[in-house]
């Protein structure tokens, strides 16, 4: 039980960023939860927590525990709602957000199943390429793809995704297939992100050849902020682009795109379900949480 108590005050002092605001939410003093975060270092044998008078900041490795701790946290509370609510079904008008793409072929086919599972939720799914703020828009969870951000939410993550650099044959035949990181210079790379007031970043973030990320900028006539016309335009044959595996997994099976530059592209990342840290949280959220853990425990983006 102690071990728990550092651990859930380890989670509410990274996410409310202060003991006191931790103290304050769990009705104690700020001295014990003061104790309770040196006691698990002192056992952890690793800083977790960088304090001061103004402010806590997380440390590499306490970012990294704190991932898992929330899982924890939200895989027991799921544990203990699935005991006590026993017959109580879940209801209520659950909102979801994903991205366009992704959504589109990957979660939107499961709405009707999971509303059959549980007839009393309500669902509205916005599919965007915008990160929605969860902490103050009318949205209970997020499925995000790649490395998260925001340690004020809990992310539990549901699958691996690979990104690849594609093109057409038709593209290699005309223009070549690179063979370094320098060769895309003389390419045209089509680039997916949304403008800014400084306009797209034409930014590809690839690895060197000890794996390590680098960020390498890339040119070309082409760029949206709409991943499906990206796709569109590489299937034409037009350049060069960065995409991920679930969505042109089967094309480059089919051998409709090549990968090139294997060696230099993008770690995988996770695909994620994220949602604000709540003390309680709602049943409907719970369920549809669980319910993507199953549909993607088996499914890996990643090429084989």
């Amino acid at each position: 039980m102690d071990q728990f108590k550092q651990l859930s005050t380890f989670v509410a002092v990274a996410t409310k960023g202060s003991l006191t605001a931790a103290a304050k939410s769990e009705g104690i003093a700020p001295a014990m939860i003061g104790r309770r975060l040196d006691a698990l270092e002192d056992r952890l044998g690793v800083k977790l927590l960088l304090r001061t008078t103004r402010k806590v900041s997380l440390t590499a490795e306490g970012a990294s525990f704190l991932d898992d701790c929330q899982r924890l946290i939200t895989d027991l509370n799921s544990a203990e709602a699935a005991v006590s609510a026993g017959s109580v079904r879940a209801t209520g008008h659950l909102r979801i957000t994903a991205p366009a793409g992704f959504g589109r072929r990957h979660i939107a086919p499961l709405i009707p199943e999971f509303m059959a599972q549980h007839p009393g939720v309500k669902v509205t799914l916005e599919l965007s390429d915008r990160i929605v703020d969860l902490l103050n828009e009318p949205f209970d969870c997020a499925v995000r793809v790649g490395e998260l951000t925001d340690s004020n939410l809990v992310a539990v993550r549901l699958t691996t995704n690979q990104r690849v650099i594609i093109a057409s044959p038709s593209y290699l035949k005309r223009a070549g297939t690179p063979v370094s990181v320098s060769d895309l210079d003389r390419h045209n790379c089509l680039v997916h992100g949304s403008a800014g007031i400084a306009g797209i970043q034409r930014n590809w973030l690839l690895q060197d050849a000890e794996g390590q990320l680098i960020t390498y900028k890339v040119n070309g006539t082409m760029e949206c902020n709409d991943g499906s016309a990206v796709h569109d335009w590489v299937m034409a044959g037009h350049g060069l682009a960065v995409r991920s595996w679930w969505e042109v997994g089967d094309e480059v099976k089919n051998k409709q795109l090549v990968t090139v530059l294997d060696d230099f592209a993008p770690a995988p990342t996770g695909i994620y379900a994220v949602f604000p840290a709540r003390k309680h949280l709602p049943l409907r959220v719970r369920v549809w949480v669980d319910f993507l853990k199953e549909q993607f425990v088996k499914t890996k983006f990643v090429r084989k």
